[in-house]
């Protein structure tokens, strides 16, 4: 088992700073796409004129249609109490605890901005597709919300679908962020099965240690460092932020004979990466920490800490005035980042008077979708038998078929697809 760092802090390789001149005093930074102006519309995209794309292909061989798979979340007030009862289903959470934690989606409408944000990267992925020359369809599949995945597979088999290959809204890998989405599959699969609709599915690999991802997030970064108007050193540091999860979970996180811990090690490598490349690019000694938000649960479970807000206040202790919060565990800036981020971590810096910058998450930055793409033509590619180099950095590429006992169901064993178990 791998040994997780009992001290958050992460430093990057560089001694001396240079002088920021030219530095902008700002506190936004570019590069996040407002995805209000995508609307909800067919599930699928039908190709579209695009003077740029490329000489157009049949598909995506073998595959016949790409499917978008998210968590999902509520769009209106009346929603937000059923989505948090299936998200929690089986745990025994009675509704008044269900209506405290409602309390963050009616701040914002009751309304999740993930779905936006997953409808907008259905577009982005469907115009890189298209850019590529590639007319396969994209889909959406939710997990705990309209439209659900059992749904949308078989709306999918009844257009003439057969074979779907799925890419997630999650990049790391653990029970809850990888195998959980499997079984969803599975469930599905077995429902439209008893409904005599035959479908095969795959998945493209966990993308936390795709270089996509990295440089996307690195760029991010560097631009917000450049941005907080803090040229000492001593002064800033940078926090990077994902969604905790119980101990015992990121201890089996990972293959069956692997040394577990490996949702950690991942968030614990890239924020390594980018501390480096952010000081190499600047010339300047940036620290930082990875810490926690979103912790549910009993008290007397461990959950992976520290928090987001105690360490804000650690840093403000030691005489730090300045962060840039890099919410890396995220794709997108849905509820996590909207609540526990932008409105919790933002009032706690306001009160003990930290200056805070929250970066973008890559959302639909279009080297990120880029990648995305790579990795549904790369799976694509290994299931014609092609021969595959497997593009990683930081860290070791996640396989596309999770080995056994990958990532395990710590409370119930269930069936899992796109698995050897």
């Amino acid at each position: 088992m791998r040994e997780r760092r009992s001290e958050p802090q992460l430093s990057s390789p560089i001694a001396d700073p240079a002088d920021p001149a030219g530095q902008q005093d700002q506190k936004a930074v570019p590069g996040a796409v407002d995805p209000s102006s995508v609307t909800p519309d067919e599930q699928v995209l039908e190709p579209e004129t695009d003077p740029q794309a490329g000489p157009e292909e049949e598909e995506l061989p073998p595959y016949d249609a790409v499917l978008v798979l998210s968590f999902g979340g509520p769009e209106a007030p009346e929603e937000v109490l059923p989505f948090l009862r299936r998200v929690t289903a089986g745990r025994d959470i009675p509704d008044e605890r269900l209506e405290e934690v409602g309390e963050h989606y009616y701040l914002f409408g009751g309304r999740s901005p993930i779905n936006e944000q997953t409808r907008a990267l259905r577009k982005a992925l469907h115009d890189e597709l298209r850019r590529r020359g590639i007319a396969t369809p994209v889909l959406i599949g939710n997990r705990n919300s309209d439209p659900f995945l059992v749904d949308a597979l078989r709306e999918a088999h009844d257009q003439g679908f057969r074979k779907v290959l799925v890419v997630t809204t999650s990049a790391y890998s653990s029970y809850s962020s990888c195998r959980q989405y499997r079984e969803n599959l599975a469930e599905a699969l077995d429902e439209l099965r008893e409904e005599g609709r035959e479908l095969e599915v795959a998945k493209v690999r966990q993308y936390a240690t795709h270089p996509s991802f990295a440089r996307t997030n690195i760029r991010l970064v560097t631009e917000g460092v450049r941005q907080i108007g803090q040229d000492d050193d001593a002064k800033l540091r940078v926090v990077f932020v994902t969604h905790s999860i119980p101990v015992a979970m990121d201890d089996t996180s990972g293959p069956g004979d692997g040394e577990g811990n490996l949702y950690w090690h991942q968030h614990d490598e890239l924020a390594h990466v980018i501390l480096d490349e952010v000081g190499i690019t600047l010339d300047r000694s940036i620290e930082g920490a990875l810490v926690y938000c979103s912790r549910s649960g009993p008290p007397s479970q461990p959950w992976l800490e520290p928090d987001v807000n105690d360490h804000l206040r650690q840093l403000r202790e030691q005489g730090i005035t300045d962060v840039v919060v890099a919410p890396i565990g995220f794709v997108s800036d849905h509820m996590e980042v909207k609540y526990d981020l932008d409105t919790e971590a933002a009032q706690t810096a306001e009160e003990i008077g930290l200056n805070m910058l929250r970066v973008p998450t890559v959302g639909v930055d279009p080297e990120f979708v880029s990648g995305l793409v790579d990795l549904l033509q790369e799976r694509a590619a290994e299931e014609r038998g092609e021969q595959v180099v497997l593009q990683a950095w930081p860290g070791e590429a996640m396989p596309s078929i999770c080995a056994p006992g990958c990532c395990p169901n710590l409370r119930t064993a269930l069936p899992a697809a796109c698995g050897r178990d």
